[in-house]
């Protein structure tokens, strides 16, 4: 799915969705939330990095 699909199907632009991307932006959670169903993910599975082991 492209930038502009996703931003299309949750209502913002590809160049916010480009910022989330890039981290250069941080969205809402009901921004995250609706990314997330567009996709089929969990929050976790998008916007929580795996800690490497120490």
């Amino acid at each position: 799915m492209s930038q502009k699909d996703v931003a299309h199907a949750v209502g913002v632009t590809r160049q916010t969705i480009n910022a989330i991307e890039n981290g250069d932006y941080n969205p809402s959670i009901n921004l995250c939330i609706a990314i997330c169903k567009v996709l089929g993910k969990t929050l976790n599975d998008l916007f929580w990095k795996d800690e490497p082991d120490e």
